[in-house]
């Protein structure tokens, strides 16, 4: 199992434009093969503040999503919304089993 974080710091004046984008994204990686869940997070303290976890069966199901045209459209488009780049945290599964 591969699990990535992802936090993310958006401009606010591309608020909308993010979450349209990031909706998109989030809609086709949920139909990729291996792809567990993939959840949008916000912030209740601070609205251009997010997460993202992604949650793959395995790690080439991981890269595979990075080669999508969902994921490579969001990429191209979304990092000039950002106040800083994106980081992302890569965990494994402990619990529960599976």
């Amino acid at each position: 199992m591969a699990v990535r974080i992802v936090h993310i710091h958006v401009k606010p004046e591309h608020l909308e434009e993010f979450l349209d984008m990031t909706r998109r994204n989030h809609e086709g990686s949920i139909r990729e093969p291996g792809n567990v869940r993939f959840d949008v997070l916000r912030s209740m303290d601070d609205p251009t503040r997010f997460v993202l976890y992604e949650w793959y069966a395995t790690d080439e199901a991981a890269a595979a999503h990075r080669e999508t045209p969902h994921y490579q459209a969001w990429v191209a488009r979304a990092g000039e919304w950002l106040v800083e780049p994106r980081h992302a945290d890569a965990y494994e599964v402990v619990l529960p089993e599976i």
